[in-house]
This record gives structure tokens, C-alpha cells and sequence, in this order.
């Protein structure tokens, strides 16, 4: 995770089957959530390839147009002479980890001395350590030091469960990605079911630091939430929760600001189809001046009351937003994400189709030969139009809906359908 100024640094985004479709971002101290092959780096497919200098140290993510992100690598370089090379990802317990202090210029085989959140945890003639079978204990801030060369900077060491269980979520009250300086802002931990836990930890990377803790570093951390009575400039950064078991949170891109106005805009992804509204906002006058719009630098409209709907936001809304109030000055800007429609209750929708389509027809055929067997001999059956019209209604709606393309457009037609053959195929036996 730690970096001479001059190396070449690859980072490569990929899915478990695929690696197509994916962008790397990242918040580093030059600024936040910038793209490779903007203004850093090369891009080539979903890799990202860097030379690079102090002020690329920062957090790396990647992000697919569907929406999801990806883990989080904090990188970190420096102009000194000594790193630590640790494991960028997080660690599973019971794993071996092994640690290596390295000089820029000599040898890589220096006797060195390790630190675990600034106390002294050993030394060794070689410049390599290693924690056997880690466990929670060993997660930690460490660092290294070689006699004569100077001492590395700190990358923080993360170990997780057999399993990650659940994925955190990251909220913020009030709803927004920008404030002004001195506003009180809460971010808040919880589970997919709403639920808090006292496991949660809330993390930051900022201009001024990077990968410090609430309650720690900054703001007043209480069981699941942290609360910034008052921010500065110099919070301004990235956001998310983590848990004793591993997952993070989603990330939350957060601006404060020194000057008169703000864009309060949706601080969380929005769902295609959505409406999003974006208001104006001054510090000190009426909060309904009218404004201009932009979007990734362009005018887009101009509003007498200050705010702007979104109706029915698509993928092509995504991007950097900003306003401007005559007289009063520009709003810093702030990205907005458009992600897909859930896939679950789709998938939902498919698989019960199957089983219907599959099981329906042979279980109600079934009853109709049960039934035309018993009758055979006492009340001979003539299979002429009372029978065959809920059976042919069942048939035509069957055909029909293999060819619709919106599946609960289809439930509501097939059902019914389904539910009075089977009805009338009970009534006759």
C-alpha cells in the first residue's frame, strides 16, 4: 500500500466473470473523485496505470455504469527513502501476513524495527516481520524504521472474518453533499435492515489525512453514528462505514465550503426513473433566488425560485453538477449517480414464471385425464367447447405471455387464468 515518488503503479478493476465496464476513481490531496485518464494516470480497458508523485496518495475505488462500487485501496506515496510494504487489501484471519521494511537506494534486507500504533513490537536483522495466523488483535496502524535511513509512513492493516455477512450503509443528515462551513453534520452506520451496532467504525480520507477515524481524529463517535458539531473546510472528503466483520459501506462524497453558496443535491446514488430536485442555497439570504444550473461546466437551465427537478433521471444525467446565484457566487461541484433497477425482485418475477409456465400446465392436464378417467363409464364426457374454452383461454394466455417483455404486466393476465382451470378442473371431478 506504500509507494516511492517514480514508481509505476497498475490498478486493475474486474468483476468475478468479467473486467468490462468499469471506471477507476479516486480522492486524493489534488482532488475528489476524479477519473483515470482525466487529468492522472493512463487509462487502458479497466486497468489504470500511474508514475506516481506525493500528491497521488489517496483512496482508489472502481465503479461500474450499473452502479456498484468496488473495495476501497488506500495508497499512499512518499518522497522519503524508507516504505512499508503491507497488504493493501484486508486480511482474513489466520492468515500469515509478512511485512517488509524497504530502502529506496541500499539493500532491501535492513535490520529494521516495526511499530503498531506507535509502540515498539520488535526488531528485525533482515527488515522483514511476520504476524502468523492474524487475528482481530493484529489490526492496527503499523509502521518501520531503518537506523540511518529514516522511517516509513503508516498504512493501517485490516482483518477480517471467515464470512462477510452484510453490507453496511452510510446515511447523512441533513441529506446533502455540500455544506457550509460551520453546519452540523451526522453520518450514521447501519445494517440493511436499518439496524445500528456497536461494531461499526466510521472512516474519512481528507486533503489533511488520510484513513482516520471518527471519535479519534475527528467528530464525536456515539454507538453508530458520528456527529461534526461544526466542519471546516478541511473535512471535505471521502466518508464510509466499516464493521468488525469486513464489508464497507458505501462511500459518501461530502463538500464544505467557505463561500455563500451551495448545490444540496442527493449525497447517495438515484435510481433511474427517479426525480431529483437540486436547490440553490445561500448562507444568509432568502433561499429561493433564482439560479443557473450547470452540468459538467455547461448551462442547462435557469430557475426563478432557485431549484431544479430532474424528472425521470436517466444514465445520461449523470455527471458534475453546479449553480451559480447572480450576486452571491458559485456552488462547489457535485457528482451525481444514476445506477440501474434492482435485478432482485426481476429475478423474482422470472423464476416464478418458470416454475407457473413448467408446473401449471402438467398439473392441471393431470387432473383433466383424473377426471375423464372416473367419469368415463357413469357420465360420458363429450370434449366439445365447455371444456375446451378454459383450457383454450389457458393455452392463448400462455402463448401470449411468452411474448411479453414486462413480467408484471404478464402476472396479473396469467394467474387468473391459471386460478379458474384449475377451479374448474376440481369442480369436475
Amino acid at each position: 500500500s506504500q509507494f516511492f515518488e517514480g514508481d509505476s503503479v497498475t490498478l486493475s478493476c474486474e468483476e468475478d466473470d468479467s473486467s468490462a465496464g468499469w471506471t477507476l476513481r479516486r480522492n486524493a490531496s489534488k482532488g475528489q473523485r476524479t477519473q483515470c485518464g482525466d487529468v492522472w494516470g493512463k487509462a487502458a480497458g479497466s486497468s489504470c496505470n500511474i508514475d506516481v508523485f506525493t500528491h497521488d496518495s489517496g483512496v482508489y475505488w472502481c465503479e461500474s455504469r450499473e452502479g456498484p462500487i468496488s473495495n476501497m485501496v488506500n495508497l499512499t506515496v512518499t518522497g522519503g527513502s524508507v516504505i512499508l510494504q503491507s497488504p493493501v487489501l484486508p486480511v482474513m484471519e489466520g492468515d500469515d501476513v509478512t511485512l517488509l521494511c524497504k530502502n529506496k537506494t541500499g539493500p532491501s534486507n535492513l535490520p529494521a524495527a516495526f511499530y503498531k500504533d506507535g509502540i515498539f513490537i520488535g526488531n528485525k536483522s533482515t527488515g522483514h516481520m511476520t504476524i502468523q495466523h492474524v487475528s482481530r488483535s493484529d489490526e492496527g496502524l503499523y509502521k518501520c524504521d531503518i537506523s540511518g535511513h529514516g522511517e516509513s509512513p503508516s498504512s493501517w492493516i485490516t482483518v477480517t472474518g471467515d464470512t462477510l455477512t452484510c453490507l453496511s450503509h452510510l446515511t447523512v443528515s441533513p441529506s446533502s453533499s455540500q455544506f457550509f462551513k460551520g453546519s452540523l453534520v451526522t453520518l450514521h452506520c447501519e445494517e440493511d435492515d436499518g439496524s445500528a451496532r456497536s461494531s461499526f467504525s466510521l472512516w474519512r480520507n481528507t486533503s489533511k489525512k488520510l484513513m482516520i477515524q471518527c471519535g479519534a481524529d475527528f467528530g464525536i463517535w456515539s454507538v453508530s453514528s458520528c456527529t461534526m458539531s461544526y466542519i471546516y473546510t478541511w473535512d471535505s472528503g471521502v466518508y464510509w462505514c466499516e464493521s468488525r466483520e469486513g464489508p464497507i459501506s458505501n462511500m459518501v462524497n461530502l463538500t464544505v465550503t467557505g463561500g455563500s453558496v451551495i448545490l444540496q443535491s442527493p449525497v447517495l446514488p438515484v435510481m433511474e426513473g427517479d426525480d431529483v430536485t437540486l436547490l440553490c442555497k445561500t448562507k444568509t439570504t432568502p433561499s429561493n433566488l433564482p439560479a443557473a444550473f450547470y452540468k459538467d461546466g455547461s448551462l442547462i437551465r435557469k430557475q426563478p425560485t432557485g431549484h431544479m427537478t430532474i424528472q425521470h433521471v436517466s444514465r445520461s444525467d449523470e455527471g458534475l453538477y453546479k449553480c451559480d446565484i447572480s450576486g452571491h457566487g458559485e456552488s462547489p461541484s457535485s457528482w451525481i449517480t444514476v445506477t440501474g433497477t434492482s435485478q432482485t425482485s426481476l429475478h423474482f418475477d422470472f423464476t416464478l414464471i418458470r416454475y407457473l409456465v413448467v408446473f401449471c400446465p402438467y398439473f392441471i392436464s393431470t387432473l383433466i385425464m383424473v377426471s375423464l378417467y372416473r367419469c368415463r363409464d357413469t357420465n360420458p364426457v363429450t370434449l366439445t367447447s365447455p371444456v375446451f374454452a378454459p383450457l383454450t383461454s389457458f393455452l392463448t394466455t400462455l402463448s401470449l405471455c411468452l411474448q411479453f417483455h414486462h413480467v408484471r404486466d404478464f402476472l396479473p393476465s396469467f394467474l387468473p387464468s391459471c386460478r379458474s382451470l384449475l377451479l374448474w378442473s376440481i369442480r369436475l371431478t
